[in-house]
């Protein structure tokens, strides 16, 4: 089966970190550009970060700027979220999904797939 696992999430308080992990079940992830994505409660989803297949592009929304910071491990076929002081605002159900048929990041979400099913992340005091 071919899918996309987020872990990580998490309750946190405003100011502190978690990290997201995204790992491929049944392919690898070395040919894709890989896309975090979030959506809060009664709102529509946000492109959050995107990263090319090689690692060497990143994309970053610019609510979470200097904030977060996308990584991968192609050896370990997971790509992390770093998320860094957290705001309530930061409060969402996190996915990642894959850039169908590319190696670079899209600025549109329908040329993304294979969602997983999301983390969720709390941020609270």
């Amino acid at each position: 089966q071919l899918q996309l696992v987020e872990s990580g999430g998490g309750l946190v308080q405003p100011g502190g970190s978690l990290r997201l992990s995204c790992s491929a079940s049944g392919f690898t992830l070395d040919y894709y550009a890989i896309g975090w994505f979030r959506q809060a409660p009664g709102k529509d989803t946000e492109g959050v970060s995107c990263i090319s297949a090689a690692g060497d592009s990143t994309k970053y929304a610019e609510s979470v700027k200097g904030r977060f910071t996308i990584s991968r491990d192609n050896a370990k076929n997971t790509v992390y979220l770093q998320m860094n002081s957290l705001k309530p605002e930061d409060t969402a159900v996190y996915y990642c999904a894959v850039v169908t048929g590319g190696y670079y990041c899209s600025n549109y979400e329908t040329d993304y797939g294979r969602w997983g099913q999301g983390t969720q992340v709390i941020v609270s005091s």
